[in-house]
């Protein structure tokens, strides 16, 4: 798994893993996990809000409801062993 660093404004960086990747309508979002290979962990979804000047990704927490609903239904269907709660 590939291991990112996600760095919240003002806090500690925290290592996520991802599990998975997809671009809706021309946005990509990853899904990571906070748990390395074989340990049950927090798994989230990540979309990248990187503006077109920046050379390093920027990942935020999917927020809005309506867009988790819908992309937490493309990973599922691409990923038999998860489940969105």
């Amino acid at each position: 798994m590939d291991k990112i660093t996600f760095t919240p404004d003002g806090e500690e960086a925290v290592d996520f893993y991802v599990l998975e990747q997809t671009t809706i309508t021309g946005v990509t979002y990853i899904l990571v996990t906070d748990a390395e290979e074989d340990e049950e962990g927090e798994a989230y979804i990540l979309k990248d809000v990187t503006g077109s000047d920046s050379e390093e990704r920027v990942y935020a927490m999917v927020e809005d409801d309506a867009e988790f609903e819908a992309v937490s239904g493309v990973f599922e269907s691409m990923l038999d062993d998860i489940d969105f709660i």
